[in-house]
């Protein structure tokens, strides 16, 4: 047992050494209190995405890592080597061993009490560590989530998306913008083609007509389909437009068009922004 413990905090200092920029992302934010509120679709959907491994664990121990490999821990935190059960993998390949090694960054509670975290159920997004079988490196301090069957629930959900095979593409920039008036003062049509990381094509469609409400869709193909409509907030085709359209479109997007038509585009772009809502994190993205 006692060659165990020692070649664990080993294990946990070469953890360190080799991946120091996963650890400075660790003590850049605060990481997560127990009476913080419930993350957001947002902040949930960042972890996901951003972890290749995603795990349903209950925590078997915890041992205080002290010395040079704490040296770097921010105060009012403690670095912890933590093992944990794992009970389900919800994103991640075909097989993990039963039982993870990681570094956690943890916050001390009142009066510096150390938390105490073992046969805790939590929730882990965490990437492989290379030539080390077991181990795992959280993908930010954000990373281990007390378990919630509604956390559960949207963990899930959220990966389900993110691997169907319809997903929506990774939304990079705005392209081109065009604006063709209607024959009546108030009505046109706008179409803004977004650019995406895999080239798949989206737009968005903005309809207006005199005395109306605008009317808007997203298509993610060459057609537009006149039935589409906005995308339900809280889905990650919601997500990848909130969170990655820049807030105005560029100058370049609509350089062809009339200076009256390129001012109705831009007018349409805000409407659409307005509508999908605000991108609302209270962490940073996940690393």
């Amino acid at each position: 047992m006692a060659f165990r413990f020692i070649g664990n905090l080993v294990l946990a200092g070469a953890l360190l050494i080799s991946t120091p920029a996963c650890v400075s992302a660790q003590q850049a934010f605060p990481a997560a209190a127990t009476n913080a509120p419930a993350p957001s679709y947002v902040e949930m959907a960042d972890l996901v995405i951003g972890a290749p491994l995603v795990v349903d664990a209950t925590i078997a121990s915890t041992t205080r890592i002290k010395g040079a490999e704490a040296a770097a821990v921010p105060p009012g935190f403690v670095r912890y080597y933590v093992e944990a059960d794992v009970a389900a993998l919800i994103r991640g390949p075909g097989a993990i061993p039963p039982r993870l090694g990681y570094v956690l960054d943890a916050p001390l509670g009142p009066g510096g009490r150390q938390p105490r975290y073992k046969k805790s159920r939590v929730l882990l997004f965490a990437r492989p560590v290379g030539g080390s079988a077991g181990q795992v490196q959280l993908v930010g301090p954000q990373a281990q989530r007390a378990w919630s069957p509604e956390l559960d629930a949207l963990t899930r959900r959220i990966a389900g998306e993110v691997l169907a095979a319809d997903a929506p593409p990774v939304v990079t920039g705005v392209g081109n913008a065009f604006h063709v008036p209607g024959s009546l003062p108030g009505e046109g049509e706008t179409q803004v083609f977004l650019t995406t990381q895999d080239n798949r094509p989206v737009s968005l469609n903005i309809l207006r007509r005199p005395g109306e409400q605008p009317r808007w869709a997203v298509a993610l193909s060459e057609i537009v389909d006149d039935a589409a409509g906005p995308p339900q907030r809280d889905t990650l085709l919601w997500y990848r437009l909130a969170c990655s359209m820049p807030r105005q479109l560029p100058p370049r997007s609509t350089s062809a068009l009339e200076p009256a038509d390129a001012a109705v585009a831009q007018e349409d772009y805000r409407f659409v922004l307005e509508q999908l809502g605000p991108c609302e994190r209270q962490t940073a993205p996940a690393i």
